[in-house]
């Protein structure tokens, strides 16, 4: 009687078949590393933005006129912007949109969601030589807040349907 050696990748060969035909999702993360630490943040909003104190508070100029070119990019493009209900899946509601526009390139569907982020808080510091207060931007894991999360559902003729999201 003989016996027969076969690999571990042999048997696996003979019984196991796997095949991918494309991936679900890809992640691609864009962000300025700088605009992430609280100095970077500061130095922003002083130097470039030139607000003499550095604050959360001057954050919300930037993020109204963000939220203003957005809901005018949807009117003029003709582009729906939807509201996501908590608790909903965003694939299933987007699905028909993908599906109507198919054939087509471009921004099909907008959606805004409130989901809960870090962010920086204007808080009273003091200097390490003095006992003066001033305000000072922190951004640690207790700052967190419930912010519009805007969610660019597209397709691309090459790649196929894509969405980006801004916070």
């Amino acid at each position: 009687m003989s016996v027969t050696r076969l690999s571990l990748a042999e048997i696996l060969h003979e019984h196991v078949t796997l095949e991918v035909e494309s991936i679900d999702r890809m992640y691609l993360n864009i962000y300025i590393p700088n605009l992430q630490r609280e100095s970077g943040a500061s130095w922003f909003l002083k130097q470039q933005r030139k607000y003499p104190v550095a604050s959360s508070a001057a954050m919300a100029p930037i993020s109204r006129a963000f939220v203003e070119a957005i809901e005018t990019y949807a009117k003029t493009h003709q582009v729906p912007l939807l509201t996501f209900e908590k608790g909903k899946r965003k694939d299933d509601i987007v699905a028909p949109y993908i599906r109507q526009a198919a054939g087509q390139e471009g921004i099909v569907l907008i959606g805004k969601a409130q989901e809960k982020t870090s962010t920086f808080r204007t808080t009273k510091g003091h200097g390490p030589r003095s006992t003066d207060r001033y305000p000072r931007l922190v951004r640690t894991t207790a700052t967190t807040a419930m912010v519009n999360q805007y969610y660019f559902y597209g397709i691309d003729t090459n790649f196929g349907p894509f969405f980006f999201k801004f916070s």
